[in-house]
């Protein structure tokens, strides 16, 4: 079993910037894949970004590539997505997702076998 709890998202003006924490307890955080997913009123949870678990490759939606940033630590069990050039359309619910068992692509929702509870961020125009 693996638990996640993300922090850090809010209100912030287009242009701003957030940075969004996961932390997770349970198995070995430091051994799969990291993910941040994303779902708006009414759409689908659609893929923002991922991370391997050594940290050493990183994946990005398009819509947010030259804007997020994607990090781990693996000492302290916790993923990071800085973003930052924020704009309306980046409004949404925002779910980490650790992917334990390699299935289905990286990108997919379903590829991913544990999910925090969300966070909403909301960016005012």
């Amino acid at each position: 079993q693996v638990q996640l709890v993300e922090s850090g998202g809010g209100l912030v003006q287009a242009g701003g910037s957030l940075r969004l924490s996961c932390a997770a307890s349970g198995r070995a955080f430091s051994t799969y894949t990291m993910g941040w997913f994303r779902q708006g009123p009414g759409t689908e949870r659609d893929f923002v970004a991922a991370i391997s678990w050594t940290g050493g490759s990183t994946y990005y939606a398009d819509s947010v590539k030259g804007r997020f940033t994607i990090s781990r630590d693996n000492a302290k069990n916790t993923v990071y997505l800085q973003m930052n050039s924020l704009k309306p359309e980046d409004t949404a619910v925002y779910y980490c997702a650790a992917r334990i068992i390699r299935v289905g692509n990286y990108y997919l929702a379903s590829a991913y076998q544990y999910w925090g509870q969300g966070t909403q961020v909301t960016v005012s125009s």
